[in-house]
């Protein structure tokens, strides 16, 4: 009965979660930030420099390279493991497993970390997002939805990355 309870309340958070992706993408049209900004509610991050310095970085200037989920997410492991002294050799190296752990996922599930790809193989299609008769048919085809659903889901994988360091820095100080 507790499992069940459990599942449902993740259900439930999943759901919630999707949810504010979807409001704050179709509100800032940016899945970069809209990634970062739920990470950083979710998580209690602060990072608000880095959600300004994240707006260009939608398939890494609408060019169709790296998705935004991508990049937000790292940005947000990357406050949670990344190192603040540039000195810090080890710090950097324990960077480094989330991140790809996070990666080699988000490429599993997505087919790629690259946002053309990925529309390509979730809308058939590619489009350039930088042209208003590429983003008006972007929008017509449904890539505002299957984007959230990405940018969703780049959330939970980011999720866990996070609650790992959480529950390992628990363990270690108790």
């Amino acid at each position: 009965m507790i499992n069940s309870s459990k599942d449902s309340s993740d259900i439930n958070r999943q759901s919630r979660i999707a949810q504010r992706v979807k409001d704050l993408l179709l509100e800032s049209g940016n899945c970069a930030q809209t990634c970062f900004a739920i990470l950083c509610e979710e998580h209690n991050l602060e990072g608000s420099q880095i959600l300004k310095a994240l707006t260009p970085f939608p398939g890494i200037a609408l060019r169709g390279e790296t998705c935004g989920a991508v990049t937000g997410a790292l940005m947000a492991l990357g406050l949670v493991y990344g190192r603040e002294d540039l000195a810090d050799r080890k710090g950097y190296i324990g960077s480094l497993p989330s991140a790809r752990r996070f990666c080699a996922q988000f490429e599993t599930e997505n087919g790629s970390t690259a946002c053309g790809a990925i529309l390509q193989e979730k809308t058939g299609r590619t489009f350039d997002l930088a042209d208003r008769v590429g983003a008006l048919e972007y929008v017509q085809s449904g890539g505002p939805e299957v984007c959230a659903a990405i940018v969703a889901n780049a959330v939970e994988m980011a999720s866990e990355g996070i609650k790992r360091k959480r529950k390992t820095a628990i363990v270690v100080v108790a």
